[in-house]
């Protein structure tokens, strides 16, 4: 399936006759824009949400730090990223945050002869290959790991996001955590200096770049690399495990989550203890300005993400994504009372 950067769902205005009917109400529209990671599940509750209801959404899928910078500069009612804010960010911002959904991040390669699912790789493995260290498959650090699979004796070929990403957020974290030289000299970040490789834009371009290279190593949300059939690897846990990403293994990394007691509900799920803990697991977060000069807009939206949370659990879960937990969403439910206001300082929701 082909995935695109942008996805518009517009309002279509009321009919003439809808106009003199005294219960037509004109439909509303919202505008959103960041992360590619959340794009899929999204695209899927804004067409069922329309069809609903009538609302629109016009969400941009360009990227966690483009949605952060357009947020900020009041250019869309909510901005979506991967990478959390920290609290002090936030609050210079003028901003709170919330946890729509959560999912995996999983590496892909193009390699011939290996399946889905068959080679095995750890954290300092594939930093190393970022690092630039490691540089053919066949490398014995590799081949120990995969007793058995035949590997090429060809040149890797990295593949990494080019645009702010909270999908690198989450990938260089977990590389971080794993590998102390890729701390030093990469670190974690939505954005960080490369050593190394090709970049793409978005899960898309990360996904066609590996597609159409032999010997190529990337990063993606889960649901992409399963919708278009991409070659995925099992990760080692910080436990030790190696495992397949799925929807089990997402919810045992967010299982103790500390939300309540995080500024901001800014957890990090990656490298989680536990057997069955994905190893790259994340959520994706919501940005609106606390004051908000339109509160109509601003309620639209809240309106839209409550619909998501009470109705939107059975296509998240087709598109391989974690629902949050009803605790969570209570918690989310009463940030927006407390946080979000009207020019007058009156409660939104």
């Amino acid at each position: 399936m082909q995935m695109k950067q942008m996805f518009k769902f517009i309002v279509v205005g009321a009919s003439a006759a809808m106009a003199f009917s005294s219960a037509s109400v004109m439909a509303a529209d919202m505008t959103g824009a960041g992360a590619t990671f959340p794009y899929p599940i999204y695209a899927k509750w804004a067409e069922t949400y329309k069809a609903n209801t009538g609302n629109g959404l016009n969400y941009q899928s360009v990227g966690s730090g483009a949605g952060i910078k357009q947020i900020k500069a009041k250019t869309v009612e909510f901005g979506a990223s991967d990478m959390p804010l920290k609290a002090e960010e936030l609050d210079e911002a003028g901003l709170m945050q919330f946890p729509a959904i959560m999912g995996g991040v999983v590496t892909i390669v193009n390699l011939d002869g290996v399946t889905p699912g068959q080679l095995k790789m750890t954290g300092k493995v594939v930093a190393d290959i970022y690092l630039g260290k490691i540089t053919k498959w066949s490398a014995p650090e590799i081949a120990a790991l995969n007793t058995g699979v035949k590997l090429p004796d060809t040149e890797i070929t990295v593949v990494h996001r080019a645009d702010g990403s909270g999908t690198s957020f989450l990938f260089t974290d977990f590389l971080s955590k794993t590998n102390p030289e890729f701390k030093s000299k990469i670190g974690a970040g939505s954005a960080v200096k490369w050593v190394v490789g090709v970049g793409g834009k978005g899960n898309e371009g990360v996904a066609a770049n590996v597609q159409r290279i032999k010997g190529s190593i990337g990063y993606v949300e889960w649901a992409y690399a399963k919708k278009n059939k991409m070659s995925h690897t099992q990760l080692q846990n910080k436990d030790g495990n190696f495992l397949q990403p799925d929807d089990d293994n997402f919810k045992a990394a967010a299982a103790s989550a500390p939300w309540a007691q995080t500024p901001g509900f800014g957890v990090v799920l990656t490298d989680q203890a536990g057997k069955n803990s994905w190893p790259i697991t994340g959520v994706s977060f919501i940005l609106m300005h606390k004051v908000q000069p339109d509160a109509a807009k601003a309620k639209e939206v809240l309106k839209f993400f409550d619909w998501a949370y009470k109705n939107g659990g059975p296509a998240a879960v087709e598109l391989d994504y974690v629902p949050m937990p009803a605790s969570v969403v209570k918690l989310v439910q009463d940030s927006w009372k407390a946080n979000l206001k009207d020019s007058s300082g009156k409660a939104i929701y």
